[in-house]
C-alpha cells in the first residue's frame, strides 16, 4: 500500500515590520560539541564588549554526530541536542540580548548528510522506495540503477565485503552503518535480500561514474535536497522560521545557493517566508561578476571584498617577478601549472571526467530525451557522445559559477565559448552538437519540464565543477603567490589598484550597502593574517629567491619542486609551526593537487616522502632561514595586518570578524583553522583596533550604513600612492600605509600629505592626537602605520 503524503505545513511569514536592522557587525563562531551554545553564551560579555551588533553561528540544526562544523544536516525541525538543543539556543539568545547583540545562523538549504541512521527522511526513502512520502525531497533519478538508490559504502566490491553485511532484525548492518529493510524481506537469504531492496551498497568507488543522485559537489556523503519542491521548503525550514518569528535569531547566513535548482526562486521565496530579514548569500563571483540583481538578499558573504582588500596590499610588479622565479623553481611549463588560465582548463578536464563524471552523464541523458523527442527536427540524430562531448566542451569554458533564470545566460555561455568548443570535434556536422546543447542552455530549444530540468542540471554541474577545478584543484596547482588561492581570488592576477579598490567600494556602498565582508572565514584556505604576510614577498622577491637558494643548497629531499615551493611559502606566512600541524596541511594540499597522490588514489610512498620532506626542511634547520626572513620583515608584515585589518572594518558593507582574528590569527585550511574558540587573553594592538573601529561602527551606525557615503582621498606628495585613504559620510576616516617596504626604500613619506576633510579630527586609535587641514602622513603614521580619524563637534563626540 502507498502511504499517502503528508499534507504539507507551510509556515506562517514571520511577521511584517518592524524587521530588526540589517548588522553593524557580525562575529563568527564554529560551534561543535567541543563549543556548544552554553561555551557561546559564557563568551558574550567579552564579544560585546568588542563593539559586534550580532553573532553569527554556524549551523545549529541538528547534524551528524560528532561534526564539527554542522553543514552534515540531518534533521530540519530540531536544533542539534549535542551543542545544548533549542534550549541552549534560546538561553544563548537571551543573553546575548542583554548585552545588545542578535543573532545571525548559518542554514544550509542544498544538501543533508547521508547517514540514514540519523536521517529520518532517509530512513524512510530507502525503506520505501520512491512511494515513501519522503521520495520527493531527494534529488534522485529512479530511472537508473535498476530503480534502486546506489549507496557508495562499501570499502571493497560487493564480493569481498559480503562477509561484513549483517541482518540484523529488520534493519542491514555494516560495521557501525545501518540501513532500514524493505518490508517482508528479512528472511530472505543475503543475495536475494540485497536484490530485494530500493537501494544498492556498493563499493564506493563506483559513486564516481554509477551514483544516481545529486550531491554536494562531489560528496557523496552529502545528498542534495530539492527546496524547490514548496513542500520541502517548508519542512525545511519551518523551525528556522520560528525562531525568525520568536525573536531569537535576526538574520541568516545561506550556504551554497548555488547547488540549488533555482536560486532566484529559492531567495524570493525565503524573503517572503522571513518577512525581509538581512539574508546574505555564500556567493562566489568571479572578477567582475555581478551578483543577480534580482535576488532580495542584502549581497554576498564577502569574499569578493577579501579578494579587493587583499589585492590592495599586494605589488602587482613583485607578483610578476614571483611568477617568473616560481617558473624557473618548480620547473612548470606554461600549460602544466605556470599559466593560470591554463592551470584552470586542464583541471576543469579531469574534474569533469573524473569526479563529476556521473552529473555529466545523467546530463547528457537529460539532452538526449529532449533531442530524440523535439518537434524540431534539426535537434533529432544527435548521438549521445556527440552531446556528452559538447556539454564538457562547453562546462569547462564557464567562467562563472553557473547561469541564473533572472541572468542572460548567453553572456555566460558564450558564442565565443561554443566556437572554442566546437574545434574539439574532427566532424563538423558531429560539432553542430555544441550548437545544440548552447541553445538547449539558453532556453532556445528544449520546453516544457525537460527542458527546464535541463537547465537547471546545467547550471547546478556547472557550479560543481567551478568549485571543484578551481578552489579545490587549480588553487593547489599554480602556487607564484599563496596568498592569492583564495576563494573568489584571481591567481591570475592577484593585485588590485588604489583606484580599482575604491571604484569597487563605491559600487558596494551604491548596490548592496549591507553585504558583509570578510577576510578569514571557516573556509579560507589560509587565514588573513597570514596571507598578510606572504603579500610582503611582493615587495621583496629577491630576497625571497635568496632564501630559496639557500635552502635547496641545504638539501632537504624535496619529493617535487612545486611542493617545495609551496612549503616554503606556506611556512613564511604561518611562521614557525608544529611538524604534524604543516604536514597535515600540506599533505591535504598535493592530494587536492592530484598531480602525485590524491585522496581516493593514495600513494603512500609519495606522501611518506612529502612527510620526510617537511620534518627535516620547513620544519628542521633549513626553515630558520625562511623564519628568519619573516621576522626580518616583520614590521612590513604588521603594516600589511594593521592595515587589511583597519579596511576590512571600516569599508561599505557588514564586516564579519572570524572567530579569534580580533588577535593575531594564523591559520591554514580546515581542520587547522576551525578549533574551538577561547576569547583572547591579552590586548595587541590588533585587538585594540578591531575593538576601536567596531565601537567606532556602533556608535556611529549612519556613518557606515544603507545612506552613508564612500569618498576615497587622495595624498600628495613623494610617497602618495603609498598612502590609500577614504571617508564614511564626513565622519570617519580611514588611512592605511601600502607596500611599506617599497616606501621604505624610496625614503619614507618624506613630505608627503593628505588632505582631510572639512572639519575638526581626533585619532580613534591613539586618543589625544588631533588633525585639521592638510595631516602630514609621517605624523599621521607616526605610531601606527594605519590611521583611524573621527570628525569632532558638529555630532561628534565632543559635541554637546
Amino acid at each position: 500500500m502507498t502511504p499517502e503524503r503528508p499534507d504539507p505545513v507551510i509556515p506562517a511569514p514571520v511577521p511584517g515590520p518592524p524587521v530588526p536592522a540589517a548588522p553593524t557587525a557580525t562575529y563568527r563562531l564554529q560551534l561543535q560539541p567541543e563549543f556548544p551554545f552554553a561555551a557561546a553564551e559564557a563568551a558574550v560579555p567579552y564579544l560585546a564588549s568588542l563593539g559586534v551588533s550580532h553573532l553569527h553561528l554556524s549551523p545549529v540544526l541538528e547534524a551528524v554526530p560528532g561534526s564539527t562544523h554542522g553543514y552534515d544536516v540531518v534533521d530540519h525541525a530540531r536544533v542539534r541536542g549535542e551543542l545544548g538543543g533549542e534550549e541552549g539556543l534560546r538561553s544563548l539568545a537571551g543573553t546575548a540580548r542583554e548585552h545588545g547583540l542578535g543573532l545571525v545562523v548559518d542554514i544550509v538549504p542544498n544538501h543533508m548528510a547521508m547517514t540514514p541512521r540519523h536521517n529520518h527522511a532517509l530512513w524512510e526513502v530507502l525503506r520505501e522506495g520512491p512511494a515513501s512520502p519522503y521520495a520527493h525531497w531527494f534529488d534522485i533519478d529512479w530511472e537508473a540503477q535498476g530503480g534502486r538508490l546506489l549507496l557508495p559504502v562499501l570499502g571493497g566490491p560487493l564480493g569481498a565485503e559480503i562477509g561484513h553485511l549483517k541482518v540484523d532484525g529488520d534493519v542491514l548492518r555494516y560495521y557501525d552503518q545501518v540501513f532500514p529493510l524493505r518490508e517482508g524481506t528479512e528472511k530472505l537469504p543475503l543475495p536475494r535480500l540485497l536484490d530485494a531492496q530500493w537501494y544498492r551498497p556498493a563499493w564506493w568507488r563506483l559513486a564516481r561514474t554509477e551514483l544516481n543522485y545529486r550531491r554536494f559537489f562531489s560528496i557523496s556523503e552529502l545528498i542534495g535536497v530539492r527546496v524547490e519542491d514548496p513542500e520541502v521548503f517548508a519542512a525545511t525550514h519551518a523551525k528556522i522560521l520560528e525562531l525568525l518569528r520568536d525573536g531569537v535569531v535576526e538574520g541568516l547566513r545561506i550556504d551554497h545557493p548555488d547547488g540549488l535548482a533555482d536560486p532566484d526562486a529559492y531567495l524570493r521565496r525565503l524573503h517572503e517566508a522571513t518577512g525581509g530579514r538581512w539574508t546574505v548569500v555564500e556567493k562566489i563571483l568571479a572578477d567582475g561578476e555581478p551578483l543577480p540583481a534580482a535576488w532580495p538578499v542584502a549581497g554576498t558573504t564577502g569574499y569578493d571584498a577579501l579578494r579587493q582588500v587583499d589585492g590592495l596590499f599586494t605589488d602587482p610588479a613583485g607578483a610578476g617577478e614571483l611568477l617568473g622565479q616560481y617558473r624557473r623553481f618548480a620547473a612548470v611549463q606554461a600549460d602544466r601549472g605556470g599559466h593560470w588560465e591554463s592551470t584552470v582548463r586542464r583541471a576543469a578536464y579531469k574534474v569533469v571526467t573524473h569526479e563529476l563524471a556521473t552529473e555529466t552523464d545523467r546530463l547528457t541523458r537529460v539532452a538526449s530525451r529532449l533531442c530524440a523527442g523535439s518537434e524540431d527536427l534539426a535537434l533529432r540524430d544527435r548521438a549521445p557522445w556527440a552531446l556528452g562531448s559538447a556539454l564538457r566542451e562547453l562546462l569547462v569554458r564557464m567562467e562563472v559559477y553557473r547561469p541564473y533564470p533572472s541572468t542572460d545566460a548567453a553572456s555566460i555561455v558564450t558564442g565565443a565559448a561554443a566556437d572554442e568548443a566546437r574545434t574539439a570535434f574532427t566532424v563538423p556536422e558531429e560539432a553542430r552538437a555544441v550548437d545544440v546543447v548552447r541553445d538547449l542552455v539558453l532556453g532556445r530549444a528544449g520546453e516544457g519540464p525537460a527542458g527546464a530540468e535541463f537547465r537547471a542540471r546545467f547550471a547546478q554541474t556547472s557550479s560543481a565543477l567551478r568549485a571543484k577545478s578551481v578552489e579545490d584543484t587549480a588553487f593547489y596547482r599554480y602556487q607564484p603567490l599563496l596568498s592569492a588561492n583564495e576563494v573568489g581570488g584571481n591567481p591570475g592576477s592577484p593585485a588590485v589598484s588604489p583606484d580599482d579598490f575604491h571604484a569597487y567600494c563605491a559600487r558596494v556602498q551604491r548596490d548592496w550597502p549591507a553585504m558583509g565582508t570578510v577576510l578569514s572565514t571557516h573556509d579560507t584556505k589560509r587565514s588573513g593574517d597570514v596571507r598578510a604576510a606572504l603579500s610582503v614577498l611582493t615587495q621583496c622577491p629577491e630576497r625571497w629567491a635568496d632564501v630559496l637558494a639557500e635552502v635547496t643548497r641545504a638539501g632537504t629531499g624535496v619529493p617535487d619542486p612545486q611542493l617545495a615551493w609551496a612549503a616554503w611559502q606556506t611556512l613564511f606566512g604561518l611562521g614557525p609551526a608544529a611538524e604534524e600541524r604543516l604536514q597535515g596541511a600540506l599533505l591535504k594540499h598535493v592530494r587536492e593537487a592530484g598531480l602525485h597522490t590524491a585522496w581516493t588514489e593514495q600513494e603512500p610512498a609519495y606522501e611518506e616522502a612529502v612527510a620526510a620532506f617537511v620534518a627535516e626542511g620547513p620544519c628542521g634547520s633549513p626553515g630558520r632561514l625562511v623564519t628568519d626572513l619573516r621576522t626580518s620583515l616583520a614590521l612590513h608584515v604588521r603594516a600589511n595586518v594593521l592595515g587589511a585589518a583597519l579596511v576590512h572594518l571600516t569599508m561599505p558593507g557588514v564586516p564579519d570578524v572570524y572567530q579569534g582574528t580580533e588577535a593575531e590569527y594564523l591559520a591554514l585550511v580546515d581542520p587547522d583553522n576551525r578549533s574551538p574558540f577561547t576569547p583572547a587573553e591579552q590586548p595587541s594592538e590588533k585587538t585594540e583596533l578591531t575593538t576601536a573601529a567596531l565601537r567606532l561602527r556602533a556608535r556611529r551606525p549612519t556613518a557606515f550604513g544603507d545612506a552613508a557615503t564612500y569618498t576615497p582621498l587622495s595624498a600628495e606628495g613623494p610617497a602618495a600612492a603609498h598612502c590609500v585613504a577614504f571617508a564614511r559620510s564626513g565622519e570617519v576616516l580611514t588611512a592605511v600605509t601600502r607596500m611599506s617596504l617599497r616606501l621604505a626604500r624610496a625614503g619614507g613619506w618624506r613630505d608627503t600629505r593628505l588632505p582631510l576633510p572639512a572639519g575638526r579630527w581626533t585619532d580613534v586609535l591613539t586618543p589625544g592626537r588631533k588633525f585639521t587641514g592638510h595631516a602630514r602622513v609621517e605624523e599621521l603614521f607616526e605610531t601606527l602605520p594605519v590611521a583611524l580619524l573621527e570628525r569632532v563637534g558638529e555630532g561628534g563626540p565632543e559635541s554637546g
